[in-house]
């Protein structure tokens, strides 16, 4: 039980709860509220447990750094308090450096909003644009008197910007800003790049390191690199699709499919290399990748290979019979 998952939700208070009481300057008030918080739920005993035994793990790595953190406790503390239990985070960040940069950046844990590993959702902001997060996706929301600016800082997002303010709605990411033109549109942080998908009417692309700004129109999309755009090319087949909880393919290679599928569970998901030209087209649930794995079964010579929950491998047929 002890190595089961939890959500992102409970770790974070476990994290929280960490930073205050690892001070030693923990009140009597916090410590019995911490003891109701630990007995309220077999969740929150276990992301205790769990998160004790990467701490011990982790011990050396955290050093000086992780001392600085408790030593500036009351200040962290009131940030905490302002944007939520997440910014809490920063303990795991230094005490597990190297473990957590694997999986995740430190603007991740400090967004605004972000959604765990296999969570979506939307959000109406105050000029009533409509923004949805796919999974493990995080966001800053900066309005200011002069522009409405989303920071997407990881993952993938669908706007569709309100249209009644005057301000200049922008979406900006490591690689570059995308201005709106009164339109719906999708925006992802790829490994070469930001991938902007026009879904209605036009947005403009601006490169972080070029003067030059292009107009996309609706149904083309583009790979921005910090100093250029890529090959205009058109949106792929239901690229929205996740929005309403599927993932839609058009005779991909299935270690794609089984990559995309990979961002929706927690654990590894693997693909057998004997297999992983092999081409499927098809739509897949995203809310349940154990039906959508098995789902390829009828279709394609594999076989789904599970040794624990977090470590499955789609190999050939052969290789298990």
């Amino acid at each position: 039980m002890n190595s089961q998952p939890v959500s992102a939700r409970v770790l974070d208070a476990a994290i929280a709860w960490q930073l205050c009481l690892d001070s030693g300057n923990g009140s009597a008030d916090e410590r019995a509220e911490f003891a109701r918080w630990h007995a309220a739920s077999e969740e929150h005993a276990r992301a205790w447990m769990q998160l004790g035994m990467l701490d011990q793990r982790f011990s050396a790595a955290a050093g000086p750094a992780r001392q600085a953190l408790l030593q500036s406790r009351a200040g962290l503390r009131q940030r905490v308090r302002k944007v939520g239990s997440g910014l809490a985070s920063l303990v795991l960040v230094v005490g597990m450096l190297g473990w957590l940069s694997a999986h995740q950046s430190l603007g991740y844990w400090l967004a605004d909003q972000r959604t765990a590993t296999g969570e979506q959702r939307s959000l109406r902001l105050t000029d009533g644009t409509l923004i949805s997060l796919n999974t493990h996706s995080a966001v800053d929301i900066r309005f200011n008197e002069k522009e409405r600016l989303i920071v997407l800082h990881e993952g993938e997002i669908s706007i569709e910007t309100g249209h009644k303010d005057d301000r200049p709605f922008i979406v900006a990411t490591e690689d570059g800003r995308l201005r709106a033109l009164g339109t719906r549109f999708l925006v992802k942080l790829e490994d070469q790049g930001t991938r902007l998908s026009v879904l209605q009417s036009a947005v403009a692309a601006r490169p972080q390191d070029s003067g030059n700004e292009q107009i996309l129109h609706e149904g083309q999309q583009v790979l921005m690199s910090h100093d250029k755009l890529g090959q205009i090319a058109d949106v792929n087949i239901g690229a929205d699709a996740w929005i309403r909880g599927m993932l839609v393919v058009d005779n991909v290679r299935l270690s794609d499919l089984i990559e995309e599928l990979g961002r929706y569970r927690s654990g590894h998901l693997g693909v057998d290399q004997e297999v992983a030209d092999l081409r499927i087209t098809g739509s897949f649930p995203l809310t349940n990748t154990d039906l959508a794995l098995a789902s390829l079964l009828p279709t394609l010579p594999v076989q789904i290979e599970q040794h624990t929950p977090w470590w499955v491998t789609v190999v050939p047929r052969s290789k298990t019979q």
